[in-house]
């Protein structure tokens, strides 16, 4: 009777460490996400914003107004949208920061957000960027930025959604669910250099959060 229930003892045991290991790992990830802005404010050669809602944008002109940085990329827009309709969203005066601005539209995932980035600052001769993106997302967006430029200095500049509540994240369903999804593609991105998972990294945005 012992040797059958053997077994069974070692597929409970293995779950029981599956699961340990899932949700401490998914615990430490929530933990790291960032929840209040860097102390220090080092101006960078560029500022980069993931799209993903306009939160994101208004900080990075904001910083491009305030000379942070020399030049602004937007990356994984959408076809058929231009600067003067991303800068009515935004709510800035045209005439202070177009001229600073461009657009990457051939970017739909945060690895295709990198990829678009590490060419424009090569192209730019840009050794510095500043990168602005929901704070949810900013692990995953450094972790595939980094690997892209590993030359280039990389200052996380985390905003904060209203609806992302990271404080007691696991009893809100919306939030749980976002930091839930983060942590799988975080998880896929860390692999993807040592298994062939294919497209699985989705989402330039990291979520549907401002």
């Amino acid at each position: 009777m012992k040797s059958r229930r053997r077994p069974f003892a070692w597929v409970a045991l293995a779950l029981a460490s599956a699961a340990a290991a899932y949700f401490g790992g998914l615990a430490w990830f929530a933990q790291t996400i960032p929840r209040q802005p860097a102390a220090e404010m080092p101006t960078t050669d560029a500022i980069v914003v993931l799209t993903g809602g306009p939160m994101r944008l208004r900080e990075g002109l904001r910083l491009l107004a305030e000379g942070k940085g020399r030049k602004l990329l937007v990356s994984g827009v959408y076809r058929g949208v231009d600067v003067q309709e991303l800068l009515r969203v935004a709510r800035q005066e045209p005439e202070s920061v177009e001229c600073c601005v461009e657009l990457g539209y051939a970017a739909d995932s945060t690895l295709g957000n990198a990829a678009e980035t590490a060419a424009w600052m090569a192209r730019e001769g840009f050794a510095s960027l500043r990168l602005v993106t929901a704070n949810y997302h900013m692990r995953r967006s450094l972790l595939e930025f980094r690997r892209a430029m590993p030359g280039t200095d990389i200052v996380p500049h985390p905003v904060f959604p209203d609806a992302f509540r990271i404080d007691a994240w696991w009893r809100w369903p919306g939030t749980y669910a976002l930091v839930q999804a983060e942590y799988h593609k975080y998880v896929v991105a860390l692999l993807r250099p040592y298994v062939p998972l294919g497209a699985a990294d989705a989402g330039a945005a990291g979520g549907d959060l401002p």
